[in-house]
């Protein structure tokens, strides 16, 4: 059986995948999508599509003048 994964996300808007059946790290929640991992994979590069952190998002949003 191939092994299943959990896409996750943390406060600072960045993705990972975690094993499914594992217990998630603080600061990490799921985004509501699993499956295998090149699955995974596959969903986190439609949507992560800013690698940068959100706080330096944010703050370089609010340097444009």
């Amino acid at each position: 059986m191939e092994a299943r994964f959990k896409v996750v996300v943390n406060d600072e808007g960045q993705y990972s995948l975690w094993p499914e059946e594992k217990i998630l790290p603080s600061g990490w929640r799921g985004d509501g999508s699993v499956g295998t991992k090149e699955e995974c994979i596959e969903h986190i590069k439609k949507i992560w599509t800013d690698l940068r952190p959100l706080s330096v998002r944010r703050q370089l949003d609010g340097m444009k003048p």
